[in-house]
């Protein structure tokens, strides 16, 4: 009998029958996509352009049945499975090679409940697909900052978005989910049936199942917010005041103030003066969520900060806003390396770091991103969620971007040296959206976790003993180290 090679879940070399292959197939009311199909590089495609991953069946989930069917498949044979819902997770891991891929992106359900002000959005769905349906009835689910991504990881990992300070994290607005576990079974997580699932999920990642379904908490957002988009030089004594300026700031808003303070090169573009192209900068974003007018008075100040080299700031439609990051994010052409510190504060030393790590960043499609925290995010206590400790005032995002494959090794690298570059001015948490590859693994998510994480590991023995979703931010049922 023919057989296919792949790999299991720990790894190991393994065989599956063709016939098993074919009674999948036609089990599914989706489709199944093997290396010899026409689609075949299409469909395992992501995101990041780095990611080259070959499976060996790629699952097309057409609804909760195919997920369930293909969970079955995966542990009746003992392989290594990969969840994909928009593909847009930086590490790449919602492909793997030579094992199976439970693909969610064709599950697209959205629907609003204006009145109790919920959406219930299935596991396939981007933030774009969210925003769409929601904008319609005036209202928003706090979501991250570029709409090609999928909404299930980047809750699943906090969820940090232009909402943060305003409603939370993606995480903080999550009702209920609908999940099938590792046997099989859909479960439903809310604070009245399986809680400590609801509570994992929200922020202890894809450990636990695939969530087929989301129902998160709406909030009132109107047509138009106020948007300030400042732009500074990003070089020496310039760079050091708008930083420190930046700094002080961002200690005193509301918190219907969401901002950035992001160092880069300037792009190629019209509003910059072409004596600044290619030059380090200071971006100042910030988002008001309210009404405009208020929003430019309370956004005045940023703007009135020194001699910018451009002020872009105006009313602008929430979904603009929305959209503002994505074309610099293009889907499967750049190539990404992402990773993150936590700061204690945005002293003296961490802003010289920041801008000398600027100026040697071999691409100029790099940034160093300050997000500025604070507000409703923080006022949830750490054991609430799973997400955890939230006192930080500063997020940096380390962002490498880059074109091509020769430079692959050099922007990684400059990645890493940022991170290590930054360790003494923070804690050992880290986002795990931007999870680099994982290089930290347990270490990484014992720091990141802390005290949660007995918890969430009792949670994984529940419901995913055997380990099966590990191709995350893992958390192993029991200490690995035992």
């Amino acid at each position: 009998m023919s057989q296919t090679e792949l790999r299991s879940h720990d790894g190991q070399a393994t065989t599956v029958s063709e016939k098993a292959i074919t009674v999948l197939a036609e089990m599914l009311r989706g489709r199944l996509v093997q290396p010899s199909d026409p689609d075949y590089d299409d469909a395992r495609a992501v995101w990041n352009g780095m990611v080259d991953k070959h499976p060996a069946l790629i699952v097309q989930c057409a609804g909760v049945a195919d997920v369930i069917t293909s969970v079955n498949f995966a542990r009746e044979h003992d392989l290594l499975v990969a969840v994909r819902g928009g593909g847009h997770n930086a590490a790449g891991n919602a492909v793997c090679d030579d094992g199976l891929v439970i693909d969610l992106s064709p599950m697209k359900g959205v629907r609003v409940d204006p009145l109790a002000q919920t959406v219930r959005a299935e596991g396939g769905v981007t933030i774009g697909d969210l925003d769409h349906e929601s904008q319609v009835f005036g209202l928003a689910v706090p979501m991250g900052v570029v709409t090609e991504t999928g909404i299930a990881g980047l809750t699943l990992a906090g969820g940090i978005g232009w909402l943060r300070r305003k409603y939370g994290l993606s995480c903080d607005t999550l009702v209920s989910a609908d999940v099938v576990t590792a046997n099989g079974e859909l479960v439903t997580a809310s604070k009245g049936n399986n809680a400590d699932l609801l509570w994992a999920l929200q922020g202890g990642g894809g450990n636990f199942g695939v969530v087929t379904s989301f129902e998160f908490r709406a909030h009132p957002i109107g047509r138009d917010v106020f948007f300030a988009f400042v732009i500074h030089p990003g070089t020496g004594s310039d760079a050091q005041a708008a930083l420190q300026f930046y700094r002080e700031w961002s200690q005193a808003t509301s918190d219907e103030i969401s901002s950035f303070a992001i160092l880069w090169h300037a792009p190629e573009i019209d509003e910059i003066p072409a004596a600044h192209h290619g030059a380090p900068i200071v971006v100042y974003l910030a988002m008001y969520a309210g009404n405009p007018e208020d929003g430019e008075a309370a956004l005045q100040s940023l703007r009135d900060y020194g001699s910018p080299i451009a002020d872009l700031s105006e009313a602008t439609p929430y979904l603009d806003v929305q959209r503002f990051f994505d074309a610099d994010y293009p889907a499967h052409e750049m190539r990404y390396y992402w990773k993150s510190r936590y700061l204690n504060e945005l002293s003296a030393a961490a802003i010289d770091a920041l801008i000398r790590l600027n100026e040697a960043s071999p691409s100029q499609h790099s940034t160093l991103d300050v997000w500025q925290l604070g507000g409703a995010l923080s006022r949830v206590p750490p054991q609430n969620t799973a997400f955890g400790d939230r006192s930080a005032p500063y997020l940096i995002g380390i962002e490498a971007n880059w074109e091509s494959p020769d430079d692959d090794a050099v922007c990684i690298e400059w990645g890493r040296e940022v991170f290590r570059a930054l360790e003494p001015f923070s804690s050992n948490r880290e986002y795990f959206n931007f999870p680099g590859l994982y290089e930290e693994g347990d270490q990484s998510v014992r720091d990141t976790f802390g005290a949660n994480l007995g918890r969430l590991q009792s949670v994984k023995r529940k419901y995913d003993p055997n380990n099966l979703f590990r191709l995350n931010h893992n958390i192993p049922p029991s200490d690995r180290s035992s």
